[in-house]
């Protein structure tokens, strides 16, 4: 166990230190820019990505306003099994996403989508649409990245080719970007000293 937790944690540093900084960074601005203008956020993915996508929405709305002033705006389009099943029922896996997106999304809003391969055809959907309607896009990615790395505004790609390591960064990344914004609207700068994330 010894040599294989050392093996993971390898695979772990080495996806970690080739997250593109300057895409962080552009996330990040969108985000801020986002929350400025009082917009909304949404948030999607598939299995293990899907509670990712619904940790950001907690992170991204309660935890940035803890010592902040603003209150952004964040829905994740994974949180409600009843809705999700009717549009899967009803119309089609395919449409879980953007047939929400088409409801509740304005332009300016911000899509935020996490598919480790970037290949799940309902996040494909969703960024499609959401381009098409003046929704910024935000794909986490991991293996090749997929077709959601190719057409996202910014892509987040983590490169590895292993679920764990890909979904692991994927939350520490949402974490990052909430602390990030948090800590860039702190009430009080002294709070930072205080390590209260």
């Amino acid at each position: 166990m010894a040599g294989y937790l050392d093996a993971y944690f390898d695979l772990f540093r080495a996806a970690a230190a080739a997250v593109a900084r300057e895409r962080m960074q552009a996330a990040a601005d969108a985000i801020i820019d986002v929350v400025a203008r009082n917009g909304t956020i949404f948030s999607c993915g598939n299995g293990g990505s899907a509670a990712i996508a619904n940790h950001l929405a907690c992170d991204c709305l309660k935890g940035v306003r803890t010592d902040t002033t603003i209150k952004p705006r964040v829905s994740s389009l994974s949180a409600t099994v009843e809705l999700i099943t009717a549009i899967a029922n009803d119309i089609g896996y395919d449409d879980i996403f953007s047939y929400q997106l088409s409801s509740l999304a304005r332009p300016g809003d911000v899509l935020i989508t996490i598919s480790s391969s970037g290949e799940s055809r309902n996040i494909v959907n969703a960024i499609t649409w959401a381009k098409a309607n003046g929704v910024r896009t935000i794909a986490m990615t991991g293996f090749k990245g997929g077709a959601s790395a190719q057409i996202a505004d910014i892509n987040l790609h983590v490169d590895a080719h292993n679920y764990g390591v890909v979904e692991d960064i994927h939350q520490s990344m949402m974490h990052v970007l909430a602390q990030y914004v948090r800590h860039r609207h702190l009430a009080d700068p002294k709070l930072l000293g205080q390590k209260k994330f």
